[in-house]
């Protein structure tokens, strides 16, 4: 998986491509790790318009991010979730934990 970021305005994007499985979980932790601790950011969106699979280590991930992100006191949103990987996050709820766009 591969990890792009930017900022405006307080809010962050991370952008993830290909699978997200367990081999992304260093990437994702890095990517969010530093976010999670600025003071710019106020939010922070995951972009998984370029996922094109998603397991349940990487449920795991999104719970452990939400955790640290409530913490923080910064709302964590998914977007661009389409086909299986809207269909894996609604199977397992995630719709109750996170804002899904």
């Amino acid at each position: 998986m591969q990890t792009s970021t930017t900022v405006t305005n307080g809010k962050a994007v991370v952008r993830l491509q290909g699978r997200f499985d367990f081999s992304a979980h260093r990437e994702l932790r890095d990517a969010c790790g530093a976010l999670l601790s600025s003071a710019e950011v106020r939010e922070l969106d995951l972009d998984l318009g370029g996922v094109d699979y998603i397991d349940s280590s990487a449920l795991g991930m999104l719970l452990l991010l939400k955790e640290r992100a409530d913490t923080a006191k910064k709302p964590v949103a998914l977007q661009n979730c389409t086909g299986t990987v809207r269909q894996v996050l609604e199977i397992a709820n995630f719709g109750k934990i996170f804002s899904i766009a």
